[in-house]
């Protein structure tokens, strides 16, 4: 139980990414008050801890409902996340009060896909299968993902703190570091779900 603890944690936690989600929410919040970011901060991770949560319970039997293949859910959520990660890294910035009040960033983007990242979702899928693993096992992970999201909220409360020091040039550095990382993060999804890593391997 003690090695399946370990390596949820480590999963879950490289797929959540409360580093990436750190940088993301600090230049995100960068001209909010301290006040709004930390509701902010409240905000995004009690959604996607619903989100995460709902995977858990209700994931696997959704998917296998709808025919759909955790491949394919994979493949999506790829290409989901490539276009998020090009919108980070082409984007100038310039967002007025009337756009940004269209939609609240604590569900798009930093709940859903910052931090509920379509790898974060497959994964606690895959390591709560019914056909594998039980009650006990299944509830242990979801314990382990939610003080992964305990880990991300001290880390997003903290920002402030680190926006103060980096200033909104740094933010944009490390918005755009970040988006960067989440294309490439993308692509090795879809290559993964295609089979293309595989493929490529076979022929070196």
């Amino acid at each position: 139980m003690i090695d399946k603890i370990i390596q949820d944690f480590l999963i879950i936690w490289a797929t959540i990414d409360p580093i990436g989600t750190m940088a993301l929410f600090a230049g995100l919040t960068a001209k909010l008050t301290p006040a709004e970011a930390r509701k902010t901060a409240f905000k995004a991770i009690a959604y996607a801890a619903a989100v995460l949560l709902g995977a858990v319970i209700v994931g696997q039997l959704l998917l296998g409902a709808m025919g759909i293949s955790l491949l394919s859910f994979q493949l999506s959520g790829g290409i989901i996340l490539f276009l998020f990660g090009l919108q980070m890294i082409f984007s100038n910035n310039s967002h007025d009060d009337e756009t940004e009040a269209k939609h609240d960033m604590a569900i798009f983007p930093l709940a859903i896909p910052s931090t509920a990242t379509p790898g974060a979702i497959l994964a606690v899928i895959l390591l709560t299968d019914n056909h594998i693993h039980s009650i006990q096992e299944q509830v242990t992970t979801a314990l382990v993902m939610l003080s992964v999201l305990a880990c991300t909220l001290v880390l997003l409360l903290l920002s402030t703190r680190i926006i103060k020091v980096i200033g909104l040039g740094g933010a944009s550095i490390l918005t755009r570091i970040m988006g960067m990382i989440l294309t490439a993060l993308s692509v090795e999804f879809i290559m993964e779900a295609l089979g293309v890593e595989n493929w490529i391997g076979g022929i070196v």
